[in-house]
């Protein structure tokens, strides 16, 4: 895939993915919501049939090409309409859900190849973008489980990707978490979040947050870009797991070649 105007550069450029905090406005009103009481779109709301319609028309379902080939995920694809337009053609938000990430890969193969991880614990699926990751948690019997990403069509696509792998849609939240009270997790997860200086140090700072006051487990799903190797959270990560990249997977994402599962150890 060659870097050319249009929607190949979403995958093309490393540090771009999903604005799932810093695109989206920030309400007034999220800091009078504690945490549990937050609104969210629960498993029993209906799709807006025209947004469901439209993903279903502008996106392939595939498999292929990722490191979790047992995941059915609807994603933008060379064989799309969009994947060759102007990006200002899109008439909706930037479809940062539309790609799978190699960060996110790396933790969704993870939490598939060892279950014990999730099983039977509460997951917060941090930026869910296309929603693998949950999904892959709630394939490994994760008890509870919250998808957040502020980009509402994200919440359109992570429902319609649940049924794409026979399972009932869990709860997605999009709303921004950095502004809601911390609520008890055992597991957070969190794939290619690190691609703004900013937003990684906002994001270090909650994390730690959760760390200290609930002991929550956090795992950090990252192919090496340099705004993550670069930031002071690399002196408190273990490594858990480097994965070699799929070749479809390497070429969207301008040669990097593997990703790595990182446990945050504050």
């Amino acid at each position: 895939m060659a870097l050319s105007p249009g929607w190949r550069a979403f995958a093309l450029l490393p540090g771009t993915h999903c604005g799932v905090f810093r695109k989206a406005p920030r309400s007034s009103c999220l800091s009078s919501f504690p945490w549990g009481h937050c609104p969210w779109r629960g498993t029993g709301s209906s799709l807006d049939p025209e947004m469901k319609a439209f993903l279903e028309e502008n996106t392939e379902v595939t498999s292929s090409g990722s490191l979790t080939p047992e995941i059915r995920l609807r994603l933008l694809t060379p064989r799309c309409k969009f994947w060759w337009e102007r990006a200002d053609l899109w008439p909706h938000s930037d479809p940062y859900w539309a790609i799978y990430w190699p960060g996110g890969q790396a933790l969704s193969r993870y939490l598939l190849d060892n279950p014990d991880v999730v099983r039977g614990k509460s997951v917060l699926d941090l930026g869910s973008g296309c929603g693998a990751t949950a999904i892959a948690a709630k394939m490994s019997r994760a008890c509870r489980i919250l998808a957040n990403d502020i980009d509402p069509i994200a919440g359109v696509a992570i429902t319609l990707n649940c049924e794409l792998n026979q399972l009932n849609p869990f709860p997605i939240l999009t709303k921004n978490v950095l502004d809601l009270e911390q609520d008890k997790w055992d597991l957070i997860v969190l794939g290619d979040m690190f691609y703004d200086e900013d937003l990684a140090d906002s994001l270090h700072r909650w994390l730690k947050g959760c760390f200290w006051t609930h002991r929550t487990q956090v795992l950090i799903g990252d192919p090496g870009r340099p705004q993550f190797r670069g930031h002071s959270i690399q002196h408190q990560l273990h490594k858990v797991v480097e994965y070699s990249l799929p070749e479809a997977t390497r070429q969207e994402n301008n040669g990097l070649t593997t990703s790595t599962v990182w446990e945050f150890q504050p």
